[in-house]
Order: structure tokens, then sequence, then C-alpha cells
């Protein structure tokens, strides 16, 4: 439940950046927004999305409870999951610091248009006027290591959860087991799988409308779920 609170927290961060301005971008008639505004918000939307990734990695806690339940209370102890949470916050914090870092070394025209409900960095980056080539594959080579990182952890978690699960011999055994994780994994294929089909519908098509509805899914739709997916199972 500790690491349930800090996901909902994310969530509410990551909805609170982008949904708001949405809302009053279709309330009023003018949708602009000043350049410290655009900082701002792709700023949070960077912690709080690296963040939201990093808290996936509550594999591990499955993992201790199916492979190690005897060992659990003194692993997971509350000293290790307030050192994790500092650690995912602080590694959040830098990479969103240095991604707007390098974005301030853009330079823009006057009047810009973005097709889009909120800015992405892949979004600003394609705005710019100036050349853009050595900062943006330094923001794909952080993002693809921040992303892949906690993605190989649940990965390995998961292949020994696997592994452990198969070796127990009653069907009735294999059932409770794979039930503690059934929540976790519901919530794993919603983010990652909306995350994947946004850069790869984006990556297929230059449509702005796609991109948009597609962006919906994991800034929307995937907060709103996660709550009444674990809420259903509990």
């Amino acid at each position: 439940y500790f690491f349930l609170s800090n996901l909902s927290s994310v969530d509410i961060g990551i909805t609170s950046t982008t949904i708001p301005k949405m809302l009053v971008n279709i309330q009023k008639q003018s949708k602009a927004i000043i350049y410290a505004g655009c900082i701002f918000q792709i700023y949070f939307f960077i912690l709080f999305g690296v963040l939201d990734d990093f808290i996936m990695v509550l594999a591990y806690d499955r993992f201790v409870a199916i492979c190690h339940p005897l060992h659990y209370m003194v692993i997971m102890n509350p000293w290790l999951f307030g050192l994790l949470v500092l650690v995912f916050f602080t590694m959040s914090a830098l990479d969103s610091l240095l991604q707007c870092e390098m974005m301030l070394q853009f330079s823009f025209c006057t009047d810009v248009e973005n097709p889009h409900f909120f800015y992405e960095l892949n979004q600003v980056t394609q705005l710019a006027c100036s050349d853009t080539f050595l900062n943006t594959r330094v923001m794909y080579f952080v993002t693809v290591l921040i992303g892949c990182g906690p993605l190989a952890g649940i990965l390995y978690s998961y292949s020994k959860i696997v592994s452990s699960i198969w070796a127990i011999s009653s069907a009735q055994g294999k059932y409770k087991a794979f039930s503690t994780c059934a929540s976790h994994l519901s919530v794993i294929s919603l983010f990652y799988g909306t995350i994947l089909g946004v850069y790869l519908s984006s990556a297929g098509t230059h449509s702005s409308q796609s991109n948009s509805t597609a962006s919906v899914m994991y800034t929307v739709v995937t907060p709103m779920l996660n709550p009444i997916i674990y809420t259903l199972r509990n």
C-alpha cells in the first residue's frame, strides 16, 4: 500500500500537469501559453512520467512475496520503501532538469503552433528553429536508458515469479500466487502498452489528430484506470 499510495500521487501529478490547461483551452477561445508555462509543463510532465515508470518496479515487491515469502518482512521494510521512493524521485528530478536544460538551448520563431493539447518534449523539438541533432540524440539516449532500466527489472522479476509458480504442485497454489500479480500485470500492460502505442503510431503517421488521441490514453485513461484496477483487486 505504500507503493500504491505513491503511484496514486504520481497519477494525480500527471493529470494535474496536463488536464487543467486542456480544460481551459476547451472553455476559452484563446489556446495560447507563455514560454515559461511551456517549460513548467514539460518539466513536471517528465518528472511524474519518469517517476511513474520507476514505481512500476513494484514487480520486485511481488517477486519477494512469492519467491521469498518468509523473508518478506525483513527485506521489504519501511526503510527500504522510503529509500527506493527517494532514489526514484531524485533520478526523475535530475532527468527532468537535464531534458529541460537541453531544451532551453533551442531557439524558436516568434509564433509557434503546437497541434497538441499539451507540450511533450518530442513535440517541442520538432517546433525548434535551430539545429537539434545533438540534443535530440542525448534526449533519446537518456529516455531509452531510464525507460529500459525499470522494464528490465520488471521482466527479470516476473521471470523468477513464473518459474516459482511453475514449481508449485497444486493448481490452487498456482492460482493464489498468480492472483497476487494480476493487478500489477494489468497496470504494467496498460502503462507500457499505451506509451508504445503512442510512439509507434506517431512514428508511422504524421497526423496530429491521431497523436493527440493516442496521448489521451496514457495522460488521462491510464491514471484513471489504475485506482479502479487495484480497488477491484482489494
